[in-house]
């Protein structure tokens, strides 16, 4: 009898340990400064990159012709990234917390992009967000929060800070069927930024030696928004130099061409090159006062990839625009 007793207290122990520890945040975690948790939640696992690729599903999951599962719409985003994993209140629906993110997200100015559930989102969904590489490994237990998902609710988000700064939310909630039978709440914060610029630079004389050797050069010191044919201002030290070759070898006229890599459809990648090579030759000629008729812009999509798209690596040298002599 005292046996029993001393193990009954033991097991109470015991239980009581591993509950303080689940009721708190894994080490060295926090929240994102601008989205709280949902109340009674805790974090399981917490990853940041402070410059890398992000897919931002927008459309149901789908399977591609070669049987992986693929988001049908999607953005692709390049910027910091916060990967939050939660675990929720076991007497908390997967709607109410779906819902209370949702009210927050609009209330903060974020428009709604895509919103799922359950058959909605497409078989194997959660697969899109969080299947081998794009794990957390944080904690023991926080691999495995969507080994096997109930009630899935999903929706990606936009908003533009007042600084420029676009940011987009990923947000997966669903019930860990397997391991605590709580609600498990991943977010995803992508804040698409410039990264660190003018670390290898190509000035004029690079340029006319590769045109003189090839007939064309790549150039990497050339910057776009995201999917946009926006120029940023670190492509300024550039153009100049492009204004620079043009003014010391005043016969030369050039292709300006653009490259993408191979994210997205056929169609859309060559639209969007077109369009970079096109606002190239816009800064140069009505800004920088390049005569017009010694340039002309062109695009290819990503029919002349120079590495493998299997890698970000060579996506990264594959987003280029190249100077052809014409």
């Amino acid at each position: 009898m005292i046996r029993n007793v001393i193990y009954a207290a033991v097991c109470l122990f015991l239980l009581s340990r591993i509950e303080n520890l689940r009721a708190q945040d894994a080490p060295d975690t926090s929240d994102h400064p601008m989205i709280t948790r949902y109340t009674g939640s805790v974090i399981d696992g917490y990853e940041v990159h402070e410059f890398n690729e992000y897919i931002l599903p927008i459309g149901p999951a789908i399977k591609d012709d070669k049987g992986n599962r693929v988001p049908s719409e999607k953005l692709s985003l390049e910027g910091q990234i916060t990967r939050i994993l939660y675990r929720g209140p076991e007497d908390r629906s997967t709607l109410e917390i779906f819902r209370n993110y949702r009210s927050a997200l609009e209330s903060a100015g974020f428009e709604v992009l895509f919103f799922c559930s359950d058959e909605e989102c497409g078989r194997l969904f959660h697969w899109l967000l969080y299947k081998e590489k794009k794990m957390i490994k944080t904690t023991k237990t926080s691999g495995a929060a969507f080994d096997k998902p109930q009630d899935i609710r999903y929706l990606s988000a936009k908003k533009t800070a007042e600084d420029g700064t676009v940011i987009h939310v990923s947000l997966l909630v669903a019930i860990d069927s397997i391991w605590t039978k709580k609600p498990v709440t991943l977010l995803e914060v992508v804040e698409s930024k410039s990264m660190d610029t003018g670390m290898v630079s190509v000035n004029a004389e690079v340029m006319a030696e590769g045109i003189d050797a090839t007939g064309h050069i790549a150039i990497y010191g050339i910057y776009f928004d995201t999917d946009s044919d926006s120029l940023k201002v670190e492509s300024d030290s550039t153009l100049e130099e492009i204004v620079k070759l043009l003014s010391e070898r005043p016969s030369l006229k050039l292709l300006v061409v653009g490259h993408t890599d191979n994210q997205g459809g056929y169609d859309y990648n060559i639209g969007l090159s077109q369009r970079r090579a096109a606002a190239v030759v816009k800064a140069l000629t009505q800004r920088l006062g390049v005569d017009a008729t010694r340039l002309k812009p062109a695009g290819v999509g990503y029919l002349s990839p120079v590495a493998a798209n299997d890698t970000a690596d060579g996506r990264a040298q594959n987003r280029r625009v190249e100077l052809v002599k014409n």
